[in-house]
């Protein structure tokens, strides 16, 4: 229990502290909002492999997948194998070296890419549907803010 100071520094640990837990509840509870198509438990993967692929910086192979998920390698290789399988994924010849093979999207892959995306929006709708729309919107703000820092804090 962190102790409360008159400076309120107490109450800002404490809410700090909070953030790693409402992550984790927002990951499992997002998944549960009504949405059209409804989420599907094998999407998950999917969605985190084709939104790895597609905002890949050049070419990516499976092991460059199972470094952005951190993963081990046969696990990112079952996930992409999924997607290959389903057709949502190519794995085609590197055109920087023929000898390696990288992932590319199929139309299906980016079209499951684009239904993932109305599926998220439609939860975010659906959860702040109650908050005025300022908030709505720079909670927007915040998230896609701490994202793009997260990415750039784990470049490499």
């Amino acid at each position: 229990m962190v102790k409360r100071d008159e400076s309120g520094s107490g109450r800002e640990a404490d809410l700090l502290d909070a953030v790693g837990p409402a992550f984790a509840r927002l990951r499992r509870r997002t998944t549960q909002v009504p949405v059209d198509p409804p989420v599907e438990r094998k999407d998950m993967n999917r969605n985190l492999v084709l939104n790895v692929v597609d905002e890949a910086v050049g070419e990516i192979s499976v092991g460059g997948v199972a470094e952005a998920l951190g993963i081990d390698p046969s696990v990112a290789s079952r996930m992409a194998g999924d997607c290959i399988a389903h057709g949502y994924l190519l794995r085609v010849p590197s055109q920087a070296d023929g000898r390696r093979a990288v992932l590319q999207l199929t139309e299906a892959g980016i079209a499951l890419r684009d239904r993932f995306r109305s599926q998220q929006r439609q939860a975010f709708e659906y959860i702040t549907r109650d908050w005025p729309d300022a908030e709505r919107r720079e909670l927007a703000r915040l998230i896609i803010k701490y994202a793009d820092a997260a990415a750039e804090a784990t470049s490499h």
